[in-house]
């Protein structure tokens, strides 16, 4: 099966930049995909283009390194491609960094652009350090976390919720107690106790626009969700 092709898009802004060749980009995309043939669903493959495009429009806007950009957003979340699941222990972020500062090392860049590269896989969790520092990985951040809500990101959410075997809703539970990686860690439970406040983390101007939109959708669809569940309409 022929690999997707994120890279077409942004041909005039990585020329424009003067980065990495689109042939070493290329070459990265192609490890990432092969690395990702038995991932699980919410954090597959087609999560990691999605947030390649989102990055790229972000990056755009913001007048990012673009190479750098698209090259983070690729390897942003390696750490999770083994189907293995460690349930949260290990960080895949820190694992990430790891693994893409090994794959960087075939490809003839500077040790400051693979370093740059690196610090947009380990800064892309909302709940671990380190903080994105540079303009670069706070696009990859924006578009990672853009991807955990509106519809899309209500969709992940109980994606993974079914990889867990959890369930719909326990109405009778507080979520804020629930063990993340249970039976109880359910689609509300991690809108509850982290996509609804993904919009105020936002770290660029073109992220907090996108983010407002996909928040609100995200508010009604839990207001009805929580409605109908109880028996309302």
């Amino acid at each position: 099966m022929k690999d997707p092709d994120p890279l077409n898009s942004s041909k005039t802004s990585l020329d424009a930049f003067d980065p990495v060749d689109n042939h070493t980009l290329a070459a990265i995309e192609s490890i990432t995909a092969a690395l990702f043939k038995n991932a699980k669903g919410s954090h597959d493959w087609e999560h990691t283009r999605r947030v390649v495009s989102l990055s790229k429009t972000i990056g755009q806007a913001e007048k990012a390194e673009m190479d750098v950009v698209i090259a983070g957003a690729l390897l942003h979340d390696i750490g999770r491609c083994n189907p293995e699941d460690t349930k949260g222990k290990d960080c895949h972020a820190r694992k990430g960094e790891t693994m893409a500062g090994d794959i960087l090392k075939q490809f003839p860049m500077t040790d400051e652009k693979k370093a740059a590269i690196c610090h947009c896989v380990a800064a892309h969790r909302f709940r671990r350090p380190p903080d994105p520092e540079t303009l670069e990985a706070k696009v990859v951040f924006d578009a990672d976390k853009l991807d955990a809500i509106g519809a899309v990101g209500v969709a992940r959410a109980y994606l993974f919720a079914g990889e867990l075997g959890a369930k719909l809703h326990n109405p009778d539970v507080d979520v804020t107690t629930v063990a993340a990686y249970s039976r109880e860690d359910t689609g509300y439970r991690e809108y509850v106790v982290k996509l609804q406040y993904i919009k105020e983390r936002m770290q660029t101007a073109c992220g907090r626009r996108m983010a407002e939109d996909r928040h609100t959708f995200m508010e009604t669809f839990f207001q009805r969700f929580l409605s109908e569940y109880a028996g309302g309409v």
